[in-house]
């Protein structure tokens, strides 16, 4: 099916929002991003772009831009987080997988768009989505209305256009919280990811900007509720004194935090249903609105990514809307489906106690000996699927 000419309005200019505008854009539609901000901007924080990822941006034309405000991964090894010792190291060098900051990765991917020619237009919340009639329709708080032939809801974990299609779920709180911070670093640091791991928490980090800056995510068990989002900003002392038992490593690192914030982390289902058929049009979602993930296997962005991909090609590959949109959820669903469930997984493997704990860094120990490099091959199945290559 030929997308020129085609109308389609996105909602949300995020990640998934601006990749699936471009995708589009580059096939001949006209695309329309609406964004609630007054400016495209994102908070400070880092987000890893493995090699899954990394292939649909270099099929977007935006490889050069990557490898320009990207770190290039060396490894990624899991610690003791109260010793500090490594338990075991998966090599990555080589493989395509990258460190970057959101703000940095957002921009790109807005170049990208505004080049293809897709127009942005600001101070856009949409207060609703009506797929009850020939079009989709959405209406804005300010009290504006507007209908399209293809709305594609990419806002996020709260999206409009998943309520429209599925309604309203209520999330499951999994007792977890998570701090995040940015810390100055020191030019000349090895770019690895480590994952200190200690029982019912862990703390993630890695360097970002030619190993100027140093990203945090710390999560922790807890009882009491947290608002889910990344608006909540806490004291850093509450992070400073949850992860005291740590390692003289990573107490340095807190002791550097001077703003955080904190966020409740919950589990959303993976939406039944992608898309919706209209008289005179269609509605679907991709990226968070479709499969919300926790941050375990730092999926999110390379999901999106690969949403944007697949959504555009199964609509030029098929005869019509419906058939390319069946096809985009028949190709997406059991994959995302499975990375989630495998984010899931880590979230228990990283916070193991006792007996667990200690024959589980074992394994990884003795493994990491007797088989290196088998524990990343685990994951050829993610990392190495490529959905640009048809």
């Amino acid at each position: 099916m030929s997308l020129i000419g085609q109308n389609v309005t996105v909602l949300g200019a995020g990640v998934a929002g601006l990749a699936v505008a471009r995708a589009l854009a580059l096939r001949g539609a006209q695309v329309t991003v609406l964004e609630q901000a007054d400016a495209v901007r994102e908070v400070g924080a880092g987000l890893q772009i493995s090699p899954n990822g990394a292939a649909v941006l270099r099929a977007l034309g935006l490889e050069e831009a990557l490898v320009a405000v990207a770190t290039r991964a060396q490894a990624v090894e899991l610690r003791d987080g109260l010793s500090g010792d490594v338990v075991t190291r998966l090599d990555v060098a080589g493989a395509g997988y990258h460190f970057a900051h959101r703000a940095d990765l957002i921009a790109l991917l807005l170049d990208g768009a505004r080049e293809a020619g897709v127009d942005l237009r600001l101070l856009q919340k949409i207060d609703s989505v009506d797929l009850s009639g020939a079009r989709p329709a959405w209406r804005n708080v300010q009290g504006g209305t507007g209908e399209t032939g293809l709305l594609i809801g990419a806002d996020g974990l709260h999206s409009k256009v998943r309520l429209a299609l599925t309604g309203k779920v209520a999330p499951f709180f999994t007792h977890q919280v998570a701090w995040r911070a940015m810390i100055p670093e020191s030019p000349g640091v090895p770019n690895v990811a480590e994952v200190h791991m200690a029982a019912g928490q862990h703390l993630v980090s890695y360097p970002l900007r030619g190993g100027t800056m140093r990203n945090i995510v710390a999560v922790e068990e807890r009882r009491s509720w947290v608002e889910e989002g990344w608006t909540l900003r806490d004291d850093t002392m509450d992070m400073k004194l949850a992860f005291a038992g740590f390692s003289p490593r990573v107490r340095a690192w807190l002791d550097q935090v001077e703003d955080v914030w904190l966020w409740g982390l919950f589990r959303h289902p993976v939406a039944r249903d992608w898309f919706r058929v209209q008289d005179q049009g269609a509605a679907v979602i991709l990226g968070d609105a479709a499969h919300p993930t926790l941050p375990f296997l730092a999926q999110g962005a390379c999901m999106a990514l690969e949403d944007a991909w697949v959504l555009a090609d199964c609509l030029a590959s098929h005869d019509s809307v419906a058939a390319g949109l069946a096809a985009y959820q028949a190709t997406r669903l059991p994959r995302c489906s499975r990375i989630v469930a495998a984010a899931n997984t880590n979230a228990r493997l990283y916070h193991l106690s006792g007996v667990a704990r200690g024959v589980a860094h074992l394994g990884l120990r003795m493994g990491s000996v007797v088989a290196p490099g088998a524990a990343i091959k685990r994951f050829d199945w993610l990392y190495k699927h490529d959905v640009t290559a048809g």
